[in-house]
């Protein structure tokens, strides 16, 4: 062999090794990153010609698919229409899934999940067509159409969690969208319908339950009161604690002042209790002082705060920030400042408080079964994500929610012949807009089922707890109910 038939062999080899190389990462490293692309067509016309599974509640599909005589087989409804449409998400050819449950759990739909790999070897043995799972979901009919009635023409989010599992019993985000139009197999319709939502102003694509982030306001006075106690700070909910008309801040020429200016009890005191029954800024502003910001964030940081959780969707972190200086911390004691958190990490709080301090993760899927029924994943086991705060601290809480609702501002939350607790919270945001209006609560006190946080955007009066206590608590209370069956 001459030199250059032998140089033409080795570059010829090279490029055969190249070529090898090229398609075994293309087809075994990098093949499950390119058939999630959502420009991947091919993938996605696959996908249509498999039957979906479907997703249900309460033993009624909220999506499902049905066969269609055209070039993709099948057609993605939603027979609830708004309802559940942040929680489903839309699977859609001319747009694909940008959220919701047909994104986060594309894979167990489809039916390519790792978990479903015996089936398709099934299937492709008797020739039967590879189907999806379908996905029974945690949420309670009742308590998802009281959130919806509840929330009516407002803007804001309702989350209702079982406390002792962190199954998630409701979840409703308005305004809401219909997901029918674009899952439409006529593309031009599709593309008008979700050019027509991703311009809304009113962002209705938006899960405001898990993706969006708020200040807590007064809501978050139970994380402070859960700090204090834990740290020693104050010793029961009959503590004596300042409560003056302003709370003098250093470094600052701006206090903090409670909202009627007033005192909160004689001598500028009050009791711990008090406070929190008639959500005394300045009292709960000193117990800001005197734990600091670490300890603050540390205490909302057992309660979940700053965790990256999946339910399966992903939810937005809430967060406390770092290095919080002394006026800040007094700000953030009363749920300003730079606090943000979503109505799921609220409803944890009540949630952790309700079952003596054990804080559980939130899940929305229950079981998942095969085309023909069977359970390929059963109920999961309860997980928990921390323990907030000890037993004795979490019955001291309860005390003291209990008392603002049967004797505080979150009157409008009792249920006849259930002990509630609750705490209002009124939320500045923007300027020149009215507060947001919170809840969060649990029911029974006693024997925890449900543990809610409602926020109603725009919803609260300037310089008071009315929002919380008129426009959310009741929200609170059908939910609440719902769930209880009253």
């Amino acid at each position: 062999m001459n030199t250059p038939i032998r140089r033409l062999s080795v570059v010829m080899a090279a490029l055969f090794t190249t070529l090898l190389v090229s398609t075994t990462l293309i087809q075994f490293v990098q093949a499950k990153t390119l058939d999630a692309m959502p420009a991947n067509k091919r993938t996605i016309l696959d996908n249509y010609a498999r039957e979906r599974g479907s997703i249900i509640v309460g033993g009624q599909a909220v999506a499902k698919s049905v066969p269609v005589e055209d070039q993709y087989q099948f057609l993605r409804t939603y027979p609830q229409g708004k309802l559940y449409s942040q929680v489903t998400g839309f699977y859609s050819y001319a747009v694909g899934a940008p959220y919701g449950l047909e994104h986060a759990s594309d894979d167990l739909l489809s039916g390519n999940s790792d978990t479903l790999f015996v089936r398709r070897v099934t299937d492709l043995i008797t020739g039967r067509k590879t189907a999806g799972a379908t996905l029974d979901l945690t949420i309670n009919v009742k308590a998802q159409k009281a959130a919806d009635q509840g929330l009516g023409k407002s803007r804001g989010a309702v989350v209702a969690l079982d406390p002792r599992t962190g199954a998630i019993l409701a979840m409703v985000s308005h305004p809401q969208f219909d997901p029918n139009p674009i899952s439409s197999h006529d593309l031009a319709t599709a593309s008008k319908a979700w050019e027509a939502l991703a311009s809304d102003p009113n962002k209705a694509f938006l899960n405001r339950s898990i993706n969006e982030l708020y200040p807590p306001g007064s809501t978050f006075k139970v994380v402070t009161a859960a700090a204090a106690l834990e740290e020693g700070v104050v010793t029961d909910e009959n503590s004596v604690v300042p409560g003056p008309a302003v709370l003098d801040l250093p470094l600052t020429d701006t206090n903090l002042p409670n909202e009627n200016r007033q005192p909160c009890g004689p001598g500028d005191k009050t009791t711990l209790i008090h406070a929190l029954e008639i959500s005394c800024n300045t009292a709960f502003g000193s117990l800001g002082l005197q734990l600091g910001g670490e300890k603050l964030r540390a205490q909302a940081a057992k309660f979940g705060f700053g965790d990256v959780i999946q339910i399966p969707m992903r939810v937005t972190p809430s967060s406390v920030p770092a290095d919080l200086n002394a006026p800040q911390a007094a700000q953030s004691a009363i749920g300003q400042y730079e606090v943000k958190t979503t109505p799921l990490q609220m409803a944890m709080v009540a949630a952790g408080i309700a079952n003596q301090g054990r804080v559980m993760t939130p899940y929305l899927i229950d079981q998942v079964r095969s085309a023909n029924l069977d359970v390929i994943q059963s109920t999961p086991e309860p997980v928990e994500l921390s323990q907030a705060v000890s037993p004795q601290t979490a019955d001291i809480l309860t005390k003291m929610m209990v008392s603002v609702v049967d004797n505080g501002s979150g009157a409008r939350a009792q249920i006849p012949g259930v002990k509630v607790a609750g705490k209002t919270g009124t939320a500045q945001h923007d300027l020149g807009k009215p507060p947001h209006a919170w809840f969060i609560s649990f029911a029974p006190a006693d024997n925890p089922q449900v543990a809610v946080a409602v926020v109603v955007e725009d919803g609260g009066v300037t310089g008071s707890e009315v929002g919380g206590g008129r426009i959310a608590a009741p929200i609170a209370r059908e939910v609440m109910k719902a769930v209880l069956g009253k």
